[in-house]
């Protein structure tokens, strides 16, 4: 997961820090010697890690800190704040014109994920009740335009295209075109080239200059590591570009892209590629990513891709018969579709608090699969009324998913176990908190975890 190996020796770092009482200043410097060499590690440009732990350590070794009954806790609360800082502080939203449409245009290299991300983003503005037009700028490359009109089809995005002719007319049509046909967003899909060249370069000014973009979003592969800061650099430097959008960064257990790149170009990344589906593109959010990287986990993101990709009417239905003690395989079956529509479960439980070392963990994304074959295997009866399922019918179920019996009896146990923690919410508080439940008006106060 992103930030995996730096998060893991940040923590082994600030745990020392933890089992001394008290602090001076040789502790605090040690400490920052471990960090520096952990941002090194993954890939952080050196200069930001030395002024990166240069400030950590000034603010750190300050009366306020040193004479603090949890001291560690403090240098810990101090790394988060100047990790958000470092990443941009607050998170940068799109430029939206007085006037419409807004005009994204994207570059990068070739295979950074261009055509994708455009899709991606123009799936993500539908979703927030924008009418987005996808453009076809990217002549030279073969199939680049087929690549443009299929995902933009899955992204339910129009595209406009006008074959091989200059990219800079084509712009300029679209954006006519979208003021005529009312589309408030143009993304412009630009060519990218193997490296950075003259011709390339020459012809994104030539776009830049004719549509006068809001945005220039650069794709930045995050797995390059310094390399996406190098590439980011140049092109900024050529087109003052407004912003990059990081991709791989799921993959990418080093990170140090994400967090050299505000501090090289002095442009924010706004958005973050979390994934192969069109669904995965996430806003950047340097705060949140902070609590990532210390393992205080990102509730507000999970909260608000609850929001996002759960049904909320299916949700208030299960709390109901929840609250009755009716639940069922139905209800059960309705909960694993739900996750799963949430995305792969490691990306989930990463967003944890107090989780670490995901990737070391035991997690199977295709066990939601087959828990979902084993109940659809089931007969309505079945489903409505486990206890009637016996040793016979189980080996029926697991014959029909094409599973073993053991896999049945596991999610069989699963479901009593869920069955005794429903009777835990049954007291009239708790009741009257499920009932008034709303996904938009989610608070973590109602439901407080002692961590």
């Amino acid at each position: 997961m992103a930030f995996e190996g730096l998060a893991e020796k940040l923590g082994n770092a600030f745990k020392r820090l933890k089992s001394k009482g008290k602090l001076n200043e040789a502790d605090v410097k040690d400490a920052m010697r471990e960090v520096r060499l952990a941002l090194l590690e993954a890939d952080v440009n050196y200069k930001v890690a030395k002024d990166f732990t240069k400030k950590v350590t000034e603010r750190a070794v300050g009366q306020d800190v040193m004479e603090s009954l949890t001291p560690a806790q403090m240098v810990i609360k101090i790394v988060n704040e100047e990790l958000t800082s470092l990443m941009g502080g607050d998170n940068e939203r799109l430029n939206f014109p007085s006037k419409p449409p807004a005009v994204i245009m994207m570059c990068g290299l070739q295979g950074a994920g261009k055509t994708t991300h455009a899709a991606k983003l123009s799936k993500m503005l539908k979703a927030q009740n924008h009418r987005p037009l996808l453009v076809a700028g990217d002549i030279y490359r073969p199939a680049a335009i087929k690549q443009l009109q299929v995902v933009g089809a899955q992204a339910d995005t129009p595209v406009f295209e006008q074959g091989t002719q200059d990219p800079v007319k084509t712009a300029l049509n679209a954006v006519k075109h979208a003021r005529d046909y009312g589309n408030d967003y143009v993304i412009i899909d630009t060519a990218g080239r193997l490296q950075i060249d003259e011709e390339l370069m020459n012809e994104l000014k030539r776009i830049k200059d004719a549509v006068n973009p809001t945005d220039i979003l650069l794709v930045v592969d995050s797995m390059t590591g310094q390399e996406a800061v190098n590439v980011a650099k140049t092109f900024d430097d050529l087109l003052d570009i407004t912003g990059v959008i990081l991709t791989k960064l799921d993959g990418d257990t080093r990170g140090g892209a994400a967090l050299s790149i505000k501090a090289v170009t002095g442009k924010p990344i706004k958005y973050a590629g979390i994934g192969e589906k069109l669904g995965d593109l996430e806003v950047f959010h340097p705060d949140r990513m902070a609590s990532r990287i210390l393992g205080m986990g990102d509730v507000l993101t999970l909260i608000e891709e609850a929001q996002a990709k759960m049904d909320e009417k299916a949700a208030a239905k299960t709390a109901e018969k929840m609250l009755q003690n009716k639940m069922d395989l139905n209800d059960m079956l309705e909960q694993f579709r739900q996750v799963k529509n949430m995305g792969p479960l490691k990306s989930l439980v990463s967003k944890i608090p107090g989780v670490k070392n995901v990737d070391d963990m035991n997690i199977d994304d295709k066990i939601m699969d087959r828990n979902i074959a084993i109940i659809l295997s089931m007969t309505p009866k079945e489903r409505e009324k486990p206890d009637i399922i016996d040793a016979k019918r189980r080996k029926r179920i697991a014959a029909g998913c094409g599973l073993k019996v053991e896999d049945v009896n596991r999610l069989l146990n699963q479901f009593r176990q869920m069955q005794k923690m429903v009777k835990q919410f049954t007291g009239k508080n708790m009741k009257k908190k499920l009932r008034g439940m709303n996904l938009n008006n989610f608070n973590m106060k109602d439901f407080p975890i002692d961590m």
